[in-house]
């Protein structure tokens, strides 16, 4: 009987194994050291360690970080690219744009393929799709040659005005296959059939560069699963909340760049449904860095707009995730100002935070809350053993000498500097996006997200905080939530009001079967796929475009328009209903039902929980006896009021005065934030 269900998460430091029970919704974690070398080692030991009979396991799904650590430390297969005759040069022109305006001595990264490896080839389609000049093959062919010779592993294909038709570029590729047949080709046609050259042959490039280590580490588990007995699909997380077979891996393998991320966006979304919000932010804290997602009328928000680079784009649907430096880690430092600031710099895994006893000296976040008594003797169960007076030590050299404070007093300001650090990822991501904090939950998790959770709440006035049941590895858990999923796009350049309803039609048909093939493709039954329809549009001289959702069977164009002007009021607080209104992409959403387990449930009994264990914890300059709980020891229905602390395995939760902390159902603790 196939019951169990298998989540894998690799981080930097750790690699999350979640482990679910079908029959009662039961779940349980490992965690295991990642081994960088090579990350389907660490995934093999956390199977081993987790006891886990592949034969029994009915879904095995997969966050990688395989592909964003090739494009960030360039250990890439060397790779070609072929373009229309003049325009090699566009990958490395790029928007002539920088990410630092006013420093004239940082350059832009080096394309990911170099110009060496950049050929040319006669050809050429106009804007409207018709081929002027079809593709020169004996050219192709001595292209082709040449790039044999030159032991390629793979090649993108990028031709202009070929998102409008890419019949040259689909020859291209036959060509190519037919001198090099087992090597990726990626054409731009293909991978992104959209207007703007220099980010469509990006994502192209982006594509085609992860391609080899992708498609052989996929190879590689895939055939590791199945010796030990896995007999269905490996699923692979990718940026766009949603999971892929290896069956699309060659063909988009960069839309498994970032999936780690978009794991633990998935799991606080799911998180915030199964407590009743429909409206969540996740606030996921890590070691280094922290991640800010926003869900939204429980959809989360996506973006077009990521890369791993600056300058090199890679156009797939994101959910957006916004990282930024601060995490338990995070060094406290004084600028030339004489201001505290608090990361990016990190302490890392090693030697870590001062406390951790391996000859770091300098304060850190996770040393600040040692000495505020936040935070105990031990992590982990106690494998880590921290040291008070090291972080006590780091804490009055660091930050209460230099600016002359109580040692205290210094705590409780790196702690603060983190936190609007942190607070204002949040705005960035809700306030200046047209969203009210106010309306929202905030979802903490990660190692430090609950440590923190609650002083973001109050910060925000966020009115309730969910800490899941194992924060530290919610990531891995958001694997086991999500459904195979694609993207397709196709240009739309027109003017709205003239514009028939027929025209979008024929437009969402074409992506439709292009949907319907896909899926079947990964074994989706036509009863399990939903389409997701939306139409992208701007006013009249933007080049920026939002995307409205349309019905099933578009009638009404007015009613898209209207949908439009009250989408940008609520994005940019103001709408033109007198300018008129372009129609720039149509877009859907093809997702293939995956069949859900239910979570475990536990029977509701209000209760006070008591506790022998307490201990002083700091907040705004006073001390404090808490209770300390463990959170195994925690029963459905439990209330209790702070100042409290909650330790488990993987995280400590802190509940601040003023506050109220209530165990549901689900396990999960709801801090309510008092105004």
């Amino acid at each position: 009987m196939k019951n169990i269900r298998v989540a894998v998460d690799v981080g930097g430091t750790f690699t999350d194994v979640c482990i679910m029970d079908e029959t009662d919704g039961s779940i349980r974690i490992e965690k295991t050291s990642s081994t960088p070398d090579d990350p389907m080692v660490a995934i093999l030991n956390g199977i081993e360690q987790g006891g886990i009979d592949l034969s029994k396991v009915s879904m095995f799904s997969h966050g990688t970080t395989v592909a964003t650590n090739a494009l960030i430390t360039r250990n890439l297969a060397r790779s070609a690219m072929i373009c229309t005759e003049g325009f090699r040069d566009v990958v490395e022109i790029r928007r002539a744009n920088k990410e630092d305006l006013w420093d004239t001595y940082k350059d832009v990264a080096k394309p990911y393929i170099p110009r060496r490896d950049r050929l040319v080839v006669k050809e050429c389609v106009d804007a409207n799709g018709t081929v002027l000049e079809a593709l020169d093959e004996v050219e192709a062919l001595r292209i082709a040659h040449v790039l044999k010779k030159r032991e390629v592993a793979s090649v993108a294909v990028c031709f202009m005005n070929s998102y409008t038709n890419g019949a040259n570029e689909a020859r291209m590729r036959e060509i190519l296959l037919s001198v090099m047949p087992d090597i990726p080709v990626s054409i731009s046609s293909q991978v992104l059939p959209e207007i703007f050259e220099h980010e469509r042959f990006s994502t192209t490039m982006a594509n085609a560069v992860v391609s080899p280590s992708v498609v052989d580490y996929v190879e590689r588990l895939e055939g590791k699963l199945a010796d030990g007995g896995y007999e269905r699909d490996l699923l692979l997380l990718h940026t766009g909340g949603g999971v892929m077979t290896p069956a699309s891996v060659k063909d988009f393998a960069a839309r498994l760049a970032g999936s780690g991320i978009a794991a633990g966006a998935i799991a606080s979304r799911f998180i915030g449904n199964l407590c009743g919000f429909d409206n969540s932010i996740g606030f996921d804290m890590g070691g280094t860095s922290t991640d800010v997602s926003l869900v939204y009328e429980g959809k989360s928000r996506v973006t077009k707009d990521w890369y791993i680079e600056y300058g090199y784009p890679i156009r797939f649907p994101s959910i957006e995730v916004l990282t930024i430096g601060a995490g338990g880690g995070s060094l406290a430092w004084q600028d030339e100002g004489g201001s505290l600031r608090n990361g990016p710099q990190s302490a890392g895994a090693f030697p870590g935070p001062a406390c951790y006893q391996n000859g770091n000296e300098v304060a850190t976040n996770t040393d600040a809350n040692v000495v505020l008594g936040r935070l105990g003797t031990s992590l982990a169960g106690g494998k880590i053993t921290l040291d008070p007076k090291l972080a006590e030590a780091s804490v009055k050299e660091s930050v209460a000498e230099p600016f002359g404070m109580e040692l205290h007093e210094a705590a409780e300001a790196i702690v603060a500097v983190a936190n609007a650090n942190m607070a204002n990822a949040v705005r960035l991501l809700s306030i200046s996006r047209g969203y009210d904090p106010r309306d929202f939950a905030l979802v903490a998790f990660g190692g430090a997200g609950a440590l923190h959770g609650a002083a973001i709440a109050k910060e925000l006035s966020i009115p309730t905080v969910i800490i899941p049941p194992n924060p530290g590895v919610t990531s891995a858990l958001g694997c086991l939530l999500v459904d195979i999923q694609h993207d397709f796009s196709e240009s739309f350049m027109a003017a709205a009001a003239e514009t028939k309803p027929a025209d979008i039609e024929a437009a969402f048909a074409r992506l439709e079967a292009l949907a319907a093939e896909r899926l079947t493709h990964e074994g989706v039954a036509k009863k399990d796929i939903v389409i997701q329809r939306n139409v992208e549009m701007m006013y009249q001289g933007q080049w920026r475009s939002l995307a409205v959702p349309a019905p099933s069977n578009v009638t009404d164009i007015d009613a898209l328009i209207d949908g439009f002007h009250k989408e940008h009021e609520r994005e940019f607080n103001y709408r033109r209903d007198d300018a008129p209104v372009s129609i720039f992409r149509v877009a859907l959403t093809a997702t293939g039902m995956v069949p859900k387990a239910e979570l475990q449930t536990h029977q509701v009994s209000k209760n006070t929980p008591t506790t022998d264990n307490t201990r002083d914890v700091w907040f705004e300059g006073k001390a404090h006896t808490a209770m300390v709980f463990e959170r195994d020891n925690l029963t459905a229905g439990a209330t209790f009021d702070g100042p409290a602390i909650v330790e488990q395995f993987d995280s400590t939760t802190v509940i601040p005065p003023k506050t109220t902390a209530e165990v549901d159902k689900y396990m999960n603790i709801l801090i309510r934030v008092q105004e």
